[in-house]
């Protein structure tokens, strides 16, 4: 039995559910192989043009499968980087939209994961726990690079140092989450929003998702002429010349990522 399922839509999204319920969807080793393995095929498959990852049950992802760590278990260090920093790279260098259904808690690395999508739907019954002090560890796969730039150094050292859950109320005041919904519309809201997605022109949000996260470590100047240049390859492709006849024939776009 898998411990991912994987879920195409007509609409273009195809959707990865973490399927150990029975583990609040904790990562296993064969959990990260198949996330891994998922997300690069949803790059290289031209039909998928949104994700949206969730998990199955009461939990979106309880973290690291703390039953690995027993005797003969890689060394943390290890894992992370054979493990960890490639899933959480290929989250953020997917260059398709990927939202995060966080349909329960999300704890340790589970938290990252969630903040290393592009768009949070909380449900209103989920929460969000830097569990990584309480079994005294650190903050990994990306957690202390993420949680400062969406809520700022101070309230991210809060969340860390404390270990206390953040509501989902919490979360989406704080800006965490893009918006909560209610357990039982989780799911479908995050399916509608990336199927809206979906239907934008690719090749232009894939150039989008690029821009933003050079503007984290760029400076404006360096930015300016990031956005001229990534401007200049989208207003080459055909989804721009359809995006024109499309406006001026009052219809619809029909994008093709071209």
């Amino acid at each position: 039995m898998s411990v991912l399922r994987v879920e195409d839509a007509e609409a273009g999204v195809r959707t990865l559910t973490l399927d150990r319920p029975g583990a609040l969807n904790a990562l296993d080793r064969e959990l990260k192989d198949v996330l891994l393995a998922a997300l690069r095929g949803a790059a290289r498959d031209r039909a998928v043009r949104a994700v949206v990852l969730t998990g199955a049950g009461r939990a979106f992802c309880a973290g690291q499968d703390l039953r690995e760590r027993g005797e003969g278990a890689p060394g943390l260090a290890v894992e992370l980087h054979e493990r960890y920093i490639p899933i959480v790279e290929a989250l953020a260098r997917l260059e398709k939209p990927v939202v995060a259904a966080v349909n329960g808690v999300a704890a340790g690395a589970g938290f990252s994961l969630a903040l290393a999508c592009d768009l949070r739907l909380m449900s209103e019954s989920a929460s969000f726990i830097s569990a990584f002090g309480r079994i005294g560890l650190v903050p990994d796969s990306g957690l202390s690079w993420f949680l400062p730039r969406l809520v700022g150094p101070a309230r991210a050292a809060e969340i860390i140092f404390t270990t206390d859950a953040v509501d989902a109320a919490t979360a989406e005041r704080i800006g965490l989450v893009n918006r909560v919904v209610p357990a039982e519309r989780c799911l479908a809201e995050a399916q509608a929003l990336a199927a809206r997605l979906a239907a934008g022109a690719p090749l232009a949000l894939a150039l989008a998702k690029r821009s933003l996260a050079y503007a984290l470590a760029h400076d404006l100047s360096a930015s300016l002429a990031f956005e001229a240049d990534l401007q200049g390859v989208a207003g080459r492709s055909a989804d721009h010349a359809e995006g024109l006849a499309a406006f001026a024939e009052k219809r619809p776009p029909r994008f093709t990522g071209e």
